[in-house]
């Protein structure tokens, strides 16, 4: 099958994503802002990244780490000010770097005007901006559960057998989309940044927006007698008249970069990322979240193997080419540290982390750098459920202990998957709190492990992790000689065992075969033409008659130019 390509700016971009308060801490309160990520750009410069990706800063209580948004139109004061935000994105585009910020339109904070005005009189129009229902003799309506635990409905204090949806926290009450007011309020906020000369948007929850409520106590798929939202709430008939819509009415007229928080089915992938989808791409989630049951209790240890992990990329991959572009990622600040998901304890170290670099980062796709993840970063061990912050891994945790796990067994789990693993401070230098900032006490402790994995070490270490990450992105940029290929040219699988991921990406005239192996031993690969080394993780030896012998948890990418005609 030939993939013909339409060249577009966010297709030949790399991402960088920040989590601004863990990012750098400009003024000693122990929370990164805006003023702390605009010193940095020099290194994000450097780095070789063209946008960044700034989770929220809007004006919120922090109940959701800013996905809770109380003001569309302010920056939160823990974050800066407008003006601060006005001089980040112009000084990052004379970089050239553009800014994508987050999309939160599924729901907003309860302290919202919006909803407060909704709450203090029944009356009001904007009751109907959410969606409150009558409950069942003072129950909720149904029993479902939200993502973050506990039931999805609230009661509505002062109203009788009264309740309102959250689909997440209790503080994040849900949007009615189904209200054209609320459609056109979104819709001109976003005209308002773009406007401001925002490159585009990650966005958040999108597929939740249509509701399909039913009354009823549904059969329970869990200890807590709830079951999965999601059944009623996901990518339900009729969400694309608004995604097209929205789309229509903003991203088309900016030309701006949009990532959706989006797991499509197949069928109706080309209708969301498609010449004419809803967004430019979207994440797919079927490896990042591998190790994690459908329903979401990643409190739960998974059995996974290499051979599903690698199943699940070259499927992704091939779906995805065909049906139009991809965002490629190992890490988010809704994920665990990728060396400790992906790699047993005794293999968890700079060469591992090279590998996974490079399994990412050479797809076919837009790759998104996690902070941090560029130069090894990993998860923290936390003393007790106390010291962890995030919302969702207080449920886990509690919902651990409902199974009858032990406090210890619990707090294991936490380690292995806490969203908090990624959201400790960014590792600069070996200083104090890692060089994040000069406040004694901080938002969220550092790993420890900062006086040997941080920025200022790794920058005068050739062989570091950072300059392995700085060589993966120059492959893709414009002086490089592999940027085309590199970029637009197709994926196509390449036959080899089981623990190891092959595949080359080909254009007419040149082609890249990328292996990675993906175990603790060494494994073979036969290999058809003539191919020059590009880089590699570790020192490969010489090829003999066309078999490759690849060392444990090596990464390497290979080139050659074809004959045209």
């Amino acid at each position: 099958m030939e993939i013909t390509e339409t060249k577009e700016w966010w297709k030949e971009s790399v991402v960088y994503q920040i989590y601004p308060r863990s990012f750098q801490d400009s003024n000693g309160d122990g929370i990164g802002d805006i003023r702390g990520i605009i010193e940095r750009l020099p290194y994000l410069k450097d780095l070789g990244i063209n946008v960044i990706w700034l989770c929220p800063v809007y004006k919120s209580p922090m109940d959701d780490g800013g996905y809770d948004i109380s003001d569309y139109y302010e920056i939160d004061p823990m974050f800066g000010t407008m003006s601060d935000m006005d001089e980040l994105i112009e000084k990052a585009e004379k970089l050239g770097i553009k800014i994508l910020m987050d999309l939160v339109v599924n729901h907003t904070s309860d302290e919202h005007e919006w909803f407060e005005k909704a709450i203090a009189d029944p009356k009001s129009k904007y009751r109907d901006y959410y969606i409150f229902r009558e409950g069942v003799n003072g129950n909720p309506p149904n029993n479902w559960r939200s993502y973050f635990g506990g039931s999805a409905w609230e009661a509505v204090p002062g109203e009788e057998n009264m309740f309102y949806l959250h689909a997440f926290s209790k503080k994040q009450p849900d949007l009615n989309w189904e209200n054209i007011v609320v459609r056109n309020e979104c819709i001109q906020m976003i005209n308002w940044w773009l406007e401001k000369g925002l490159g585009g948007f990650r966005i958040d929850a999108i597929l939740n927006l249509k509701k399909r409520i039913e009354y009823g106590t549904f059969p329970a798929d869990g200890e807590d007698g709830l079951v999965f939202i999601g059944h009623w709430i996901l990518n339900q008939p009729g969400i694309e008249e608004w995604l097209k819509e929205i789309d229509e009415r903003t991203f088309k007229k900016h030309n701006a970069f949009t990532v959706a928080e989006a797991d499509v089915p197949e069928e109706r992938l080309s209708e969301f990322i498609g010449e004419n989808g809803h967004f430019r791409m979207v994440f797919d989630f079927s490896y990042t979240d591998i190790d994690t049951p459908e329903t979401g209790e990643w409190f739960k240890n998974s059995e996974w193997t290499v051979k599903e992990l690698k199943e699940k990329i070259i499927t992704n991959e091939l779906v995805t080419q065909r049906n139009g572009w991809g965002a490629k990622y190992l890490e988010n600040h809704d994920q665990p540290r990728s060396i400790n998901k992906y790699l047993p304890q005794e293999y968890q170290d700079d060469r591992s982390k090279k590998m996974l670099g490079m399994l990412f980062m050479m797809l076919h796709g837009t790759p998104f750098i996690y902070q941090g993840q560029e130069i090894g970063m990993s998860n923290t061990r936390m003393e007790s459920i106390d010291d962890y912050n995030d919302i969702a891994t207080h449920d886990q945790y509690h919902r651990a202990i409902l199974s009858g796990m032990s406090p210890e067994e619990a707090l294991e789990g936490m380690y292995r998957r806490s969203r908090d693993n990624s959201r400790t401070p960014m590792q600069w230098n070996n200083q104090k709190n890692a060089g994040f900032s000069d406040s004694d006490e901080i938002w969220l402790k550092a790993n420890p492990n900062y006086l040997d994995i941080n920025v200022e070490q790794e920058q005068n270490d050739d062989n570091s992790v950072l300059n392995f990450y700085k060589k993966l992105i120059h492959l893709r940029s414009d002086s490089s000689k592999y940027k085309e290929v590199a970029v637009y040219g197709e994926l196509l699988p390449v036959e080899s065992s089981d623990e190891v991921i092959a595949y080359k990406r080909k254009t007419d005239d040149a082609e890249l075969l990328i292996i990675v192996n993906f175990s603790d031993s060494e494994n073979q690969l036969c290999i058809e033409g003539t191919y020059e080394q590009v880089l590699a993780n570790v020192a490969l030896p010489e090829m003999v008659e066309n078999v490759l012998e690849i060392p444990a948890y090596t990464g390497a990418v290979f080139s050659r130019v074809l004959e045209v005609g």
